[in-house]
């Protein structure tokens, strides 16, 4: 049984987490949130101790690590917003503990390079949760599409709207500095899911970029992607049903729709079973994916011509 500790136990991903480090055989030892509302640890633990500044926590994980071996932290869970999570791996370091990150794992792509350097310093290893990877379906599909991609370019559509009032705005994930904005926030997930099936870019092409919406064209090795990513409720092609339906995510391969809508309930699960096996998610694996966001992070948009998707088309793709 290994030893967790966990910051940001307050947040939305935060639950995921928890039950993870409960449902591979774990301990939850120590949590911190600057919001106390974290009566969830108890869904999952009885006797984890809560601290409600980060120095205490941190003052707690250095007396652990100085103490017998069997009170040593070994994972620190990072569950915080953006901007914070490049300190809080720090932090796991210097104390000895393994760093298990939520996506993305920083937001700059150069700030990986220090992070490689202080894994070596201090003998540890940092981890980062790319749920799609361990998706059945995804895996599937990957396996299937590595014995026909030698055959054939694909034509992917990929499109992903996730509905969010104006709470988002007025949070750090609606502030470009502390998210790294959209298409970093919320469509991390589906760069790099499009990077491991399909292979590294060689064009990307910048259509529309907005606090509420993006969308571009990639060419990747075996691969031309139109993409569109949406936190707009107006884009999603039914109406929302809050609490019930408010998301709408599509890929399709050469006009075939792939399926993946179920199947998300224990990814981080998942994710988690896959590190402790020894074959987790490197700084290595996250980095052909956050240089490709930063590219259309940074680059001006472009006239869409012939490569854009069908939803900045005013007479497709809406209701």
């Amino acid at each position: 049984m290994l030893n967790f500790g966990l910051i940001g136990a307050a947040g939305y991903i935060a639950p995921r987490h928890i039950k993870a480090i409960r449902d591979t055989g774990n301990e939850l030892v120590c949590a911190t949130d600057p919001h106390d509302s974290v009566g969830v640890l108890d869904r999952y633990f009885m006797n984890v101790r809560y601290f409600q500044e980060i120095e205490r926590f941190d003052r707690f994980l250095e007396k652990r690590r100085r103490g017998p071996t069997d009170q040593h932290i070994d994972y620190i869970s990072i569950c915080t917003p953006n901007y914070l999570h490049d300190a809080h791996i720090r932090m796991a370091l210097r104390v000895n503990a393994h760093a298990l990150c939520e996506k993305p794992i920083v937001i700059n792509p150069w700030n990986l390079d220090a992070l490689q350097q202080l894994e070596e310093e201090y003998d540890t290893n940092i981890f980062t949760v790319l749920q799609l990877r361990v998706h059945p379906a995804l895996v599937a599909l990957r396996e299937h599409l590595h014995q026909t991609l030698k055959d054939k370019r694909h034509q992917v559509e990929l499109t992903y709207i996730t509905s969010r009032g104006p709470w988002y705005h007025g949070s750090w994930k609606g502030r470009e500095e502390k998210s790294g904005g959209l298409v970093l926030n919320i469509g991390i997930h589906f760069f790099d899911l499009l990077i491991w099936l399909f292979g590294n870019p060689a064009l990307s092409e910048v259509h529309l970029r907005s606090e509420e919406k993006a969308a571009g064209y990639l060419e990747l090795k075996h691969a031309d992607v139109r993409w569109f990513l949406s936190i707009d409720t107006a884009d999603l092609p039914f109406d929302p049903e809050p609490g019930i339906r408010t998301t709408y995510r599509s890929i399709k391969i050469d006009d075939k729709e792939i399926e993946f809508t179920e199947g998300f309930t224990d990814l981080h699960t998942k994710v988690y079973e896959t590190t402790l096996e020894g074959h987790g998610f490197r700084l290595s694996d996250a980095r052909p994916s956050l240089e490709l966001v930063y590219l259309i992070r940074t680059s001006p948009p472009v006239p869409s011509l012939d490569t854009g998707h069908p939803f900045l088309m005013p007479w497709r793709g809406r209701r």
